[in-house]
């Protein structure tokens, strides 16, 4: 199935004018044709105003004001852009980084080095499986999707049951 992005805005948010020019290249070949690009965080805000994006794609390490203090920016119910759905790329996905990223309410993470497929799924995936908000007394975002894991663990022993997990 071959998505319709030509009426979407994107808006990538990346320091690195290499990544961005990778990123856009992407874009439209998937046949994105609005895309605003920022170099940091806080000249990506000032985009946002602008541009009005549908879907915001940034960088988590970035100068001025990093991806994860935008997101946190953006996360606050009273933001115009409250609800936008995010994709955070990044070269550090320790797992402290994933479980962080899920905290401040991003939607997908995409790890560098990035592939056009990898990109397109993750485009895929905020659109065609959009998730509802929730706000709790400490978080504001996606609600979390259920992930089924297999009940074989790696040593190859099976275990009682499928266990699943959120993100």
């Amino acid at each position: 199935m071959s998505l319709d992005l030509a009426s979407l805005t994107f808006l990538l948010v990346e320091d690195s004018a290499y990544m961005r020019t990778i990123l856009r290249t992407m874009l439209q070949g998937f046949g994105a044709r609005r895309i605003v690009e920022a170099e940091d965080g806080a000249s990506g805000l000032e985009a946002m105003d602008r541009a009005n994006p549908d879907i915001l794609i940034l960088d988590w390490v970035m100068p001025i004001l990093d991806g994860a203090d935008m997101v946190r920016m953006i996360r606050s119910p009273n933001n115009p852009f409250a609800y936008i759905p995010i994709i955070m790329v990044t070269a550090h996905t320790e797992r402290s980084r994933i479980v962080e990223a899920r905290r401040l309410g991003v939607h997908e993470l995409l790890s560098k080095p990035i592939s056009a497929k990898s990109l397109y799924q993750r485009v895929s995936s905020v659109i065609l499986h959009p998730r509802d908000f929730i706000k709790t007394a400490t978080y504001f975002g996606p609600a979390p999707r259920e992930i089924s894991q297999p009940s074989e663990n790696l040593a190859g022993r099976t275990g009682s049951a499928a266990r699943s997990t959120t993100w």
